[in-house]
């Protein structure tokens, strides 16, 4: 079987200045046909979802596939991935990702980056996560602070037919910044394209590789311009040695990088279309989206001590349209042919999915009475479950207080136990926790124009912190905590990403500097402040007034 999409062709000629530094394994004249897989992004995403996208049964049936053509042809494959393997779906969270490191070993993963998420938990959860893999962990900015030694491998070396590949490791070091600072008290994140000059100089002062590559979790942002994020492979790119790296294999900002035009992603890209990866400087960047829902795949040759990629495209793993016909009646079409999942990986897999079912009927909580989060309540009047919410987006984020759209709130929580599942039930989209420091200034101008979001409407605003009253005229008698608001005092605001990127017609403020996307998603924090504070007491987060409209 053959996943072929008629990619970009390209003829473009990678030169390497540490050939002649060499040990010219590698024989002249020889074409060697060198083909890189990569992912990026898997958030626990095992398991098929619900309408049968992605999933690592379907994606070993497409990388054996890929690696039968290709040895078939004489050539070899590496498989990468740009990492973050960690949080995001239960069933893979309540068991610490361990079915996804199953299951990356059984397609052969050769690598992964280290990615912020990967610092969800503590250091011990993700030593053992490395024991579970059978492949390394790679990044060469993060240090132990207490002895300047790096917590992880820097590098790996493989040598498919003789040839000498090096892929380094990076990772962002917005981690310290988005990460939970009690896991961060001896551990260092420095700067990635500093440490990539750095390794690049020893790889070929002493390894002598033929080929170097680079596998990231640090972005990739249109022209370099990464606003309060930090800088990512685009910047890194264009900072080192022309053609240093053949590739970056890159993650974090979760896009497929697929070029509309000079420095501009398609931002519409429609999977099993072709796609043209970024170059910058001489090197190749890409990225495979999210969650397994592409591997990317790129063709090179390397002939006489240069490479050349002759073809790279994104591979769907059954990405399904909906499709809405006039009768109002719908259906999901897959975009290209279905991809059979691998029994073999169902075997290994179906287990760790029923036990993290299971585990979601496990008691998270307790609260003393109803919590409200009614469609009918959520979206005109402030509600208790709101602030309980809110209140823990603001423990999340030490911030002054928090705002989101009602209609993230999708239903009520009652008296007595709480389980994980009812956690999921009350904010099942997967949206991320951000925060936002603005001038007293600013934050007045931002709640008066949230505020004249209307009831009866999923924009209609839940608040925590905030008091005032609404009139035609603005906002009258703002405070936050109480105290009337300082138009030069900074103050830092809660909210979902949803909200923060304009979800809901809210001001976007994701371009703000100072601007986080803390990349925790909602639920995950919300079942940890229920966690930590139950038995929860309603009347503590019952709203009394402080909000109005006249």
């Amino acid at each position: 079987m053959r996943f072929a999409i008629k990619g970009v062709a390209t003829a473009l000629l990678v030169a390497l200045s540490l050939t002649s530094a060499s040990a010219l394994a590698w024989e002249q004249d020889k074409t060697y046909k060198i083909t890189i897989l990569h992912t990026n992004d898997h958030h626990g995403h095992f398991w098929r979802n619900e309408y049968g996208e992605y999933g690592l049964a379907a994606q070993k049936t497409l990388v054996d596939s890929v690696r039968k053509e290709v040895a078939e042809e004489g050539g070899s494959v590496l498989l990468l991935s740009g990492g973050d393997i960690n949080t995001g779906v239960p069933e893979s969270d309540l068991q610490d990702a361990e079915p996804d490191f199953r299951g990356m070993n059984l397609i052969g993963y050769d690598a992964m980056a280290v990615g912020n998420h990967e610092f969800d938990n503590p250091l011990s959860v993700l030593r053992q996560q490395e024991k579970w893999a059978k492949f390394p962990f790679l990044s060469a900015n993060i240090y132990q602070k207490s002895t300047g030694e790096r917590l992880f491998k820097p590098w790996a070396i493989f040598q498919p037919q003789g040839l000498k590949i090096a892929v380094i490791g990076l990772t962002t070091d917005d981690t310290a910044k988005i990460g939970n600072p009690e896991f961060f008290t001896d551990i260092e994140f420095r700067k990635p394209a500093d440490e990539a000059k750095l390794v690049i100089q020893d790889l070929q002062a002493n390894e002598k590789p033929d080929v170097i590559i680079a596998t990231t979790h640090m972005g990739h942002y249109d022209n370099g311009n990464h606003g309060s994020n930090a800088p990512g492979d685009v910047e890194m790119a264009r900072s080192l040695p022309a053609g240093a790296l053949t590739m970056i294999v890159g993650g974090h900002s979760q896009n497929p990088v697929c070029m509309a035009s000079e420095n501009k992603k398609d931002a519409d890209y429609v999977p099993g279309t072709p796609c043209a990866p970024d170059k910058q400087n001489g090197t190749w960047i890409v990225q495979a989206h999210e969650w397994g829902k592409y591997v990317g795949r790129a063709d090179f040759e390397f002939r006489n001590g240069e490479m050349k990629l002759v073809r790279y495209q994104l591979i769907p793993i059954n990405l399904k349209k909906k499709i809405t016909y006039d009768n109002g009646e719908s259906e999901r079409v897959l975009y290209t042919p279905q991809i059979s999942e691998n029994q073999r990986m169902l075997s290994l897999l179906t287990p760790f999915q029923r036990k993290g079912q299971s585990q979601l009927k496990v008691k998270v909580g307790s609260v003393n009475g109803h919590l409200e989060g009614d469609r009918s309540k959520v979206r005109f009047v402030q509600t208790n479950l709101a602030r309980v919410i809110l209140g823990a987006q603001m423990a999340r984020t030490s911030a002054d207080f928090a705002v989101m759209s009602g209609g993230g709130i999708r239903d009520s929580i009652e008296a007595g136990d709480i389980t994980y599942k009812d956690v999921l039930k009350v904010q099942p989209f997967g949206n991320t926790v951000a925060y936002v420091d603005m001038s007293g200034k600013e934050v007045t101008d931002y709640l008066t124009e949230v505020a004249k979001k209307t009831p009866d409407s999923g924009a209609y605003p839940q608040f925590a912190n905030v008091s005032f009253v609404a009139t035609a005229n603005g906002l009258q008698d703002l405070k936050i905590k109480g105290e009337p608001v300082d138009p030069a005092k900074t103050y830092r605001m809660a909210t979902l990403s949803f909200n923060a990127t304009g979800g809901d017609g809210y001001p976007a403020i994701d371009k703000k500097p100072g601007y986080v996307n803390t990349g925790f998603v909602d639920a995950e924090v919300l079942k940890q402040y229920i966690e930590q504070s139950s038995p929860l007491d309603v009347n503590t987060y019952e709203p009394k007034g402080e909000v109005s409209w006249q």
